[in-house]
């Protein structure tokens, strides 16, 4: 993981504790957070500004969380961070959307995510909308019977002697 992009993961997670977020939340947020730094079209460091829209359910396949986090543009460049990055108010400010579907392990593994980051204007759209509530849904129902993973040795099958 890049120095730039650690700095701004451990601003969130730091962000995120003081606002009483639970665990997978944190870690989407985290998630969510290197995901966008790590697009080629981002070159400023950018900062969570809000946390909003959040569900987290369980259920016997594991638990899913989704939320809105709003971004705010820093005067850091991604390539050069600095302790301090002041919050540049009249800059971009887009919002992500993230689903996230987590096992019910110790360490909870990821079944499946989606995000879709842009400006907030961009994802109220009726079809980007009804795009992300279909996608959210599909991720809501990964690890359910139907597409449990079949891997050699769960299942020995031997044939009778006859009698």
């Amino acid at each position: 993981m890049r120095l730039p992009v650690a700095l701004a993961v451990a601003l969130a997670v730091a962000l995120a504790v003081a606002q009483g977020q639970s665990p997978l939340q944190r870690r989407v947020v985290r998630d969510v957070l290197e995901y966008f730094h790590g697009r080629s079209n981002v070159h400023f460091l950018f900062k969570e500004r809000d946390v909003d829209g959040v569900i987290e359910r369980e259920d016997t396949s594991g638990t899913f969380v989704q939320l809105r986090l709003g971004l705010a543009q820093t005067a850091c460049r991604k390539r050069a961070p600095q302790r301090h990055c002041r919050v540049l108010e009249s800059r971009r400010k887009p919002v992500c959307l993230a689903c996230y579907k987590f096992d019910t392990s110790d360490v909870p593994k990821v079944l499946d995510k989606y995000h879709n980051c842009g400006p907030s204007h961009h994802l109220a759209a009726k079809e980007i909308r009804q795009r992300d509530e279909a996608e959210c849904r599909a991720v809501e129902e990964a690890g359910k019977g139907g597409d449990t993973l079949y891997l050699p040795g769960m299942f020995a099958f031997s044939r009778g002697l006859p009698a």
